[in-house]
């Protein structure tokens, strides 16, 4: 079952796709052009805290913030790309990803600081 936000994603790709033409869309936190395939909606406050706001990021970007930061981090001080791009967790993995082509995607754990909770 797909969600609704995953849904809108689709359209959109299918309709850029049809047109021929394509929409760079840089990733805020890494700063690289995201493929279509790798795009990932973000809610800049989590859903579970009241968030409508989304942006898109590259799928390990987002997955790698969801793996350091809890919700609640993210709802009070982590709302915006340059807060959660400010954070030395992210500023070494930036500088990891940054170096990977746009594509580059790679499974990602969770923090042992969010494993021990």
């Amino acid at each position: 079952m797909l969600g609704r936000i995953r849904k809108k994603q689709l359209i959109e790709l299918h309709a850029t796709e049809s047109q021929n033409t394509q929409i760079a869309v840089i990733c805020p936190i890494c700063e690289r052009e995201i493929p279509a395939e790798q795009r990932d909606a973000h809610h800049l406050i989590p859903r579970s805290k009241g968030g409508r706001a989304t942006e898109y990021l590259h799928r390990i970007c987002h997955r790698q913030i969801h793996a350091l930061f809890t919700e609640t981090e993210l709802a009070v001080r982590l709302n915006t790309a340059e807060a959660i791009r400010q954070e030395p967790a992210m500023q070494k993995f930036i500088d990891w990803v940054q170096s990977k082509p746009n594509a580059f995607y790679e499974r990602v754990a969770k923090s042992e600081r969010l494993r021990n909770r």
